[in-house]
């Protein structure tokens, strides 16, 4: 079999609902590279985000930040970072509006000060199975201990900005921005309604695969990808074979050439056996 190029998103794609990597993708990642295939990252997260739970799997790359950020053997192929003034314009923002926020780097999340209790709330709130709460800790704790606050938000490395629960309309803060930005529903699918991502215009995970595919000399013919969110549907348009998660957003099916099952179905696994690739 030809040698493939599979791009994976994280949230609610490589990551169940817990936040946790189900064994059965862990083993489809690691059986599909044994047989020779390369296997990349493909998140919205930055690498500040990227745990050991997720990054021990064992990869050939990694494509972060929704594309802003590309690395492939250890080199850095590209790295977008959004300018000091345009921080300093969105905080600004989100600050006179009452709208919590988390600026993304590679350094670290930084965040507004009252972030990580709406997280927590986000989260955990209402849960009181100790076993699912103790699951929850497990795959989001991090998630809230790596965000910063405190210190002075306006940083010269920041890859995107989040925002959580914001009482403005999305369409307002949409259209607030839209001159630097593309600002998308949250693609961590725990965030509640009116969460959201502004990352740089013109930047998404589709520019960031060409990038590999050069770099490595792979034609488009040999690639795959599995997302479930909005800032997969360039990824899955792009690629020979785009495959969405049964939990996936409407919009991502509708731009798959395939649907497979959610991660606590075994959909990676399922989805790499159906195309030979463990």
């Amino acid at each position: 079999m030809t040698r493939k190029a599979v791009f994976l998103d994280v949230d609610g794609t490589l990551l169940n609902d817990s936040g946790l990597v189900p064994a059965s993708a862990r083993t489809a990642v690691q059986q599909a590279r044994r047989n020779g295939h390369l296997v990349f990252l493909c998140t919205g997260r930055s690498l500040a985000e990227l745990w050991p739970e997720v990054m021990d799997i064992g990869f050939d790359g990694v494509i972060a930040a929704a594309g802003g950020y590309v690395e492939v053997d250890g080199q850095v192929l590209t790295h977008h970072n959004v300018p000091v003034d345009q921080v300093q314009r969105v905080v600004d923002f989100f600050d006179s509006h009452g709208v919590n926020y988390f600026l993304e780097a590679n350094s670290g999340l930084y965040g507004s000060a009252a972030i990580k209790s709406q997280m927590r709330e986000v989260l955990y709130g209402g849960v009181t199975d100790e076993d699912v709460l103790a699951e929850l800790e497990r795959g989001f704790g991090p998630f809230i201990d790596h965000v910063v606050v405190g210190q002075d938000p306006l940083r010269d490395d920041i890859n995107k900005i989040s925002f959580l629960g914001a009482e403005v309309p999305f369409e307002v803060i949409r259209a607030e921005f839209a001159d630097t930005f593309d600002v998308i529903p949250a693609t961590v699918p725990q965030f509640e309604p009116n969460s959201g991502e502004l990352a740089l215009a013109g930047i998404h995970k589709a520019g960031a695969i060409e990038t590999v595919l050069s770099h490595l000399g792979i034609p488009v013919e040999d690639t795959m990808a599995y997302g479930d969110g909005h800032n997969d549907l360039e990824m899955l348009a792009y690629v020979h074979l785009g495959v969405a998660m049964a939990n996936a957003h409407q919009k991502a099916k509708d731009v798959a050439d395939d649907i497979t099952g959610t991660p606590d179905e075994d959909g990676i696994l399922t989805s790499f056996t159906k195309y030979g690739l463990t």
